[in-house]
């Protein structure tokens, strides 16, 4: 997938892969990847940059622990994450379903 195509998605992607549960870094990039049948296999140096922007945004937040004698940075939504989200699936409804409507099926000219 071409990189331009998630141009203005990336948020909404990243606050529904926190949505379930706290995800470190590695793991959120994991849940995009499986989730999308891994055609959303996203660079470290995409996901981390976005990850903290939207940390400074409020939308989410995240604490350091130790597993396994190692740092981990966990992640997960603020409550203005989830209001986020849910107005980002409200904006894609009607894009998707816009889109679809353009592009799903072949209009077939009228005949006669």
């Amino acid at each position: 997938m071409r990189p331009e195509l998630l141009k203005g998605h990336l948020d909404a992607l990243l606050l529904a892969a926190l949505e379930d549960e706290p995800r470190h870094g590695y793991a959120v990039i994991e849940t995009l990847r499986t989730g999308s049948d891994g055609t959303l296999d996203l660079p470290t140096g995409t996901v981390y940059p976005a990850l903290h922007r939207l940390e400074r945004a409020g939308l989410i937040a995240s604490r350091w622990h130790t597993v396994g004698g190692r740092r981990r940075r966990d992640y997960q939504l603020t409550a203005a994450g989830h209001a986020a989200l849910a107005q980002h699936r409200d904006t894609w409804d009607r894009f998707s379903a816009a889109v679809t409507a353009l592009l799903g099926r072949p209009v077939t000219p009228p005949t006669g």
